[in-house]
């Protein structure tokens, strides 16, 4: 799946939410919002730095089923405003005329799914997410020492 394909995919997500503030919303004009909060310089989705600041906040399980194969654990709103920041909320509101609680409640609902099918097993980008990390091994250390184990 490429990155356009991702961004569609997150704006579906978005779209199809619980949250009729979003429901209308224009699916180019939430892929461009998602871009801007989630893509690198390179045109792609900044996979590495997101999964970094999850991870780092504590939530290496969350990611892992992200990563991982099988079902996606669900991120709450606020978990969403912690790791991601009150500005980045903000800005990806703003862009698309939407309020901060609904852009939590969005990106909550499409960051699970877009990282899980960025990161296919045997996947490019996610022999290149586990390549930054040290490969399967490095994973595994870091996820230890998230838990302690390390």
């Amino acid at each position: 799946m490429d990155f356009n394909d991702l961004l569609r995919l997150g704006a579906e997500m978005i779209q199809n939410n619980s949250d009729d503030a979003t429901t209308n919303l224009d699916p180019d004009a939430i892929s461009g919002a998602l871009s801007n909060l989630l893509g690198s310089e390179e045109g792609s989705i900044d996979l590495s730095s997101l999964v970094e600041r999850f991870a780092g906040s504590g939530l290496g399980d969350l990611v892992q089923s992200w990563l991982g194969e099988g079902e996606n654990a669900p991120v709450d709103p606020d978990t969403v405003e912690s790791v991601l920041g009150s500005e980045k909320i903000s800005a990806f509101a703003e862009e698309l005329g939407i309020d901060f609680d609904s852009a939590k409640q969005a990106l909550s609902d499409a960051i699970p799914t877009v990282v899980d099918k960025a990161t296919p097993a045997g996947s490019d980008m996610l022999s290149g997410l586990l390549e930054q990390v040290g490969g399967v091994e490095g994973a595994l250390g870091m996820l230890g020492k998230m838990f302690g184990r390390g």
